[in-house]
């Protein structure tokens, strides 16, 4: 506890320099646009929240406050569907299933935890769309329901099993994957914004580049190496590999949901844009880094 007492620290005293610098320079520079970096310093003091309350709390405190992240990333998503009223009935089940694949997680039973949604709710769920519903859209609003809960509830409540899967080291390893997520999407967006020239799918996203992607790889890796022996178990070898297992899948993971969004609001410009500061682009790189770290972890350590 007392060493994730120290690191939280030295993120609050990062927070605060970087947000100092921000206004500095706006002050200093009042006609240059920094709307970019003020939402992204936003984004950097909510997801510090998040750390806090996984990490310093109880763990069904931390269980509860990612479960209603959860919630609100799935809202956020189904907002961005057109839908008829067909779709209520799928929507409100979807909603259903989020507490109950988080009594898996209280109650520790990680077999049903693991196979709920990706087997009997995908099963389930396409029962209530049928039942009196026709078939007009079946395949796609059943489909886009089962992608957005294999991501925004399935993927982020892997960030709750780390604290009940291993109790001793579950709040650090927790507080060493969020940090090193945020790292990596923080340095990626700032190189592909300034020295990024190699886009990766500028239709979808011209903020992703390939820059983006190696100095964030270098960047997020070197970190892990200096972090590792602070906040986990491992050794050297695994400590530097999971920067890298990081890196590569929270890249993975903002290019999934951009894409995503961008197939989900062609056409709907305004949408988009009142849209892209809000939850999903807070949590995408953490649909991909917090299942895939946790189940590596599993597989070949025992603590887990």
């Amino acid at each position: 506890m007392t060493q994730t007492i120290w690191t939280l620290s030295i993120i609050l005293f990062t927070l605060l320099l970087a947000t100092i610098v921000f206004y500095v320079a706006k002050r200093i520079q009042p006609d240059k646009d920094f709307s970019r970096i003020h939402l992204r310093v936003k984004t950097w003091w909510g997801m510090f929240a998040v750390f806090c309350f996984a990490t310093l709390f109880n763990p069904v405190v931390s269980l509860l406050s990612i479960m209603i992240l959860c919630f609100f990333s799935l809202r956020e998503y189904f907002s961005m569907m057109k839908t008829r009223k067909s779709d209520r009935r799928l929507f409100l089940w979807s909603y259903l299933m989020i507490p109950i694949q988080f009594y898996w997680i209280y109650i520790g039973w990680y077999g049903m935890f693991i196979v709920f949604i990706p087997v009997y709710v995908f099963l389930f769920l396409p029962l209530p769309r049928i039942i009196g519903k026709g078939t007009l859209g079946f395949l796609r609003s059943v489909s886009f329901t089962q992608w957005g809960l294999m991501l925004m509830v399935f993927g982020l409540s892997h960030l709750a099993y780390y604290q009940i899967a291993t109790p001793e080291y579950g709040a650090n390893l927790l507080l060493f994957l969020m940090v090193l997520t945020q790292v990596n999407d923080v340095i990626q967006y700032l190189i592909s914004i300034y020295i990024g020239k190699r886009k990766v799918t500028p239709s979808a996203n011209p903020n992703i580049t390939w820059e983006g992607f190696i100095g964030s790889f270098l960047i997020t890796t070197c970190i892990s190496y200096i972090l590792y022996p602070h906040l986990t178990p491992f050794d050297l070898t695994f400590g530097i590999l999971s920067g890298v297992i990081i890196s590569v899948a929270g890249y993975c993971g903002g290019l999934t949901i951009s894409v995503l969004k961008r197939d989900l609001l062609i056409g709907d410009r305004e949408k988009y844009e009142l849209l892209k500061d809000r939850y999903l682009n807070k949590v995408d790189s953490l649909t991909y880094t917090s299942p895939v770290f946790f189940h590596i972890i599993r597989y070949f350590f025992d603590f887990m």
